[in-house]
């Protein structure tokens, strides 16, 4: 079907999309058997490298579980305070008072200009020489702190773009109801601003997630980053621990991402039947108008 953005392919372009496909399969097929071919010249796809993860629970038990515990927890943490103040950060950007917009803008765009890795580094250290924060726990600490600070300011953003997409209409009709900016901004504008910026703020909760491991590879944290590096020590299988850690953050993230799918589209279908429903009769009454008789 066409319309003003997509033109319906016609033969020519629908043979030349088979082609690309099949092109496309081609060169993936031969990069991974490249690849799979290299790996067994090294050994890597020996059974004793991928056994492990099959015959010894202590594998899963001992260092997996545990270290997926670790990385969801920290993601937890970080997600359940980055939003709202992520959320309390965009409104302050949109404030009609310079002395609130100005400072919170200025704080946006500080922490949005850091690599979230410093900012985690900074933290660990702040914590060390100046709080008394255990070391066990000051590295979840300072990844928490540093994943707070950059993707809060990053949600900020997300925030503002949502409520300015909105039809300028919105703001006027709520205004000539007599609403004031506060209820403006929390019965009209956000929750109408919620499902258009859904699909980025997932993205940013999926690099919360993935940031994590940044944790356990610098600074300490019993993440999944961790265990694979005790788990490739013991067993000798690299690139085997990588590739189970991998799937393990796609599933995680694959189930994310299918749960804010499944709210979007709830969401949606929700605010289409919130609309007053008004009857064939009532409307033929609507359009008739007065009755000729009866004004005689």
């Amino acid at each position: 079907m066409s319309s003003v953005l997509y033109d319906t392919p016609g033969p020519k372009a629908k043979r030349r999309n088979v082609y690309y496909t099949i092109g496309f399969a081609a060169v993936f097929c031969g990069v991974l058997a490249w690849a799979l071919t290299v790996m067994a010249d090294k050994g890597q796809l020996a059974a004793d490298k991928w056994s492990p993860f099959v015959t010894d629970s202590n594998v899963w038990t001992t260092y997996l579980l545990p270290g997926l515990g670790e990385t969801l927890k920290a993601a937890a943490l970080s997600i359940v305070i980055a939003l709202p103040l992520g959320a309390l950060l965009g409104i302050g950007r949109m404030s009609d008072h310079a002395w609130v917009r100005v400072p919170v803008g200025a704080v946006v765009e500080f922490f949005r200009a850091i690599p979230v890795l410093m900012l985690m580094l900074f933290a660990n250290q702040l914590y060390a020489s100046y709080a008394d924060v255990d070391s066990d726990i000051r590295p979840l600490y300072a990844v928490v702190t540093g994943l707070v600070l950059y993707n809060s300011s990053v949600i900020a953003e997300i925030v503002r773009a949502g409520v300015h997409s909105l039809p300028y209409g919105q703001t006027d009709a709520a205004k000539a109801l007599g609403m004031r900016k506060g209820q403006i901004m929390s019965y009209v504008l956000l929750p109408q601003a919620v499902t258009a910026m859904l699909p980025a703020l997932v993205s940013q909760l999926v690099v919360i997630l993935k940031d994590t491991a940044l944790g356990g590879a610098l600074l300490g944290v019993e993440d999944l980053m961790a265990a694979f590096r005790t788990v490739s020590a013991n067993y000798a299988n690299t690139i085997a621990t990588l590739v189970v850690i991998a799937l393990i953050y796609i599933v995680v993230n694959f189930l994310l991402t299918s749960f804010a799918s499944w709210l979007e589209q709830r969401l949606r279908r929700s605010k289409r039947g919130t609309g007053a429903v008004v009857h064939a009769e009532d409307v033929e009454d609507l359009g008739a108008g007065p009755n000729p008789a009866e004004k005689a």
